[in-house]
C-alpha cells in the first residue's frame, strides 16, 4: 500500500512538472512559428525588392554584370539581416551575436580566406571592370576561355563555343592575366601562307590583294597589307593584314583561308609541305635509304 502511494506521489510530482513546463513550451512553439511566418514573408519581400533593384538598374541601363554582382550581394546582406532578427526574436542578444561574430571571425576568416579572396575579386571587377557579360575572355593561368554570362559575388561564369559552362572564382581571375577578345570593336586579322621559291611571288601577293578587297567583311578604309614575312628553309612567307568587325573575325579568316588555297591552285601557286622520298638500291647486302625534303 505505501508503494502504491509513493508511485501516485511522484506521477503526480511528474505531472506537475510538465503543467508547469506547457506554457514555456506553448510559448516556445508560438516563437517557432512566428519566425517561420517571418521567415517566409520576408523572403518574399527581399525577392520583390532584388527584382526592383534589377528592374530599376535596366532602366537606368547599367550593366549587366552590375546588376548580377549588386543584387547577389542585397540579396545576401538581407537574408543576414532576417536571419540575425530571428535570432534576436528567440531572446538572443544583440550583444552576445556581436560577441559572437567577434569571437569567431579569426576562425571565419582562416576558414574562409579563399571565399573572401573571391569576394575582394568580385568587387575589383565590378570597380575595374576588365570585362563585362557579353565578353569573350581567355584565362591564361588554366586556359579557360568563353563568353562571360554571369558574374556573382564570388564566381564569373563562362559559357564555351561547345555551349560547357565554366565556374571560376573570381581571386582567380584577378590574380591572373585576362585576355578580353571582344573589348575592342575591331580586330586585326593576319594570315600567313607559305609558296614555293618557284612560284610567282608578284602573282601570289596580287592574288592576297585581289581577295583582301573582295572580302565583304575587310573594312576597306582602314590599312590593308600584303607583305613578304620571311624567306625560310622550305619557301617563302607571304602574310597579309586588314581590320575586320570583331564579331566577323572568325568567319572572315576560315574564308579567307579557303579562298587562298583554292585560288592558288587554280593559279598554280605552289603550296609547299615536308615530303619524304625513299630511294631503294638494289645489289648491295643491306639496304639503304635516304631521305629527302622536296617542294
Amino acid at each position: 500500500m505505501t508503494g502504491i502511494l509513493a508511485k501516485s506521489i511522484n506521477l503526480e510530482k511528474i505531472w506537475n512538472h510538465i503543467s508547469a513546463q506547457i506554457p514555456a513550451v506553448e510559448a516556445f512553439a508560438w516563437k517557432v512559428i512566428l519566425a517561420i511566418v517571418i521567415y517566409f514573408i520576408a523572403s518574399k519581400v527581399i525577392v520583390k525588392i532584388c527584382a526592383f533593384i534589377r528592374a530599376a538598374m535596366n532602366k537606368a541601363g547599367a550593366d549587366t554584370g552590375v546588376i548580377q554582382f549588386l543584387t547577389s550581394f542585397v540579396k545576401t546582406a538581407l537574408y543576414f539581416l532576417l536571419i540575425v532578427s530571428i535570432a534576436v526574436r528567440f531572446g538572443i542578444k544583440e550583444s552576445s551575436i556581436a560577441a559572437l561574430l567577434a569571437s569567431g571571425g579569426v576562425a571565419i576568416g582562416l576558414a574562409l580566406q579563399g571565399g573572401l579572396s573571391n569576394l575582394a575579386g568580385g568587387v575589383i571587377i565590378m570597380l575595374l571592370r576588365p570585362f563585362t557579360v557579353g565578353d569573350y575572355i581567355i584565362e591564361n593561368t588554366n586556359s579557360q576561355e568563353g563568353t562571360v554570362v554571369k558574374i556573382d559575388l564570388f564566381y564569373t561564369t563562362l559559357s564555351t563555343v561547345d555551349n560547357r559552362r565554366i565556374t571560376i572564382p573570381n581571386g582567380n581571375i584577378t590574380n591572373s592575366s585576362i585576355v578580353n577578345v571582344t573589348s575592342q570593336d575591331k580586330r586585326k586579322l593576319e594570315i600567313k601562307v607559305m609558296i614555293g621559291y618557284q612560284s610567282d611571288l608578284k602573282k601570289a601577293k596580287g592574288i592576297l590583294e585581289t581577295l583582301l578587297h573582295a572580302d565583304p567583311a575587310i573594312m576597306s578604309e582602314q590599312e590593308m597589307l600584303v607583305f613578304v614575312d620571311e624567306l625560310a628553309d622550305d619557301g617563302v612567307i607571304l602574310g597579309l593584314r586588314a581590320w575586320v568587325k570583331t564579331e566577323d573575325y572568325w568567319p572572315a579568316k576560315w574564308r579567307l583561308n579557303e579562298e587562298i588555297k583554292l585560288t592558288f591552285d587554280e593559279e598554280d601557286i605552289d603550296i609547299p609541305y615536308p615530303q619524304l622520298d625513299v630511294h631503294i638500291k638494289s645489289g648491295l647486302p643491306e639496304t639503304f635509304g635516304r631521305e629527302e625534303r622536296s617542294l
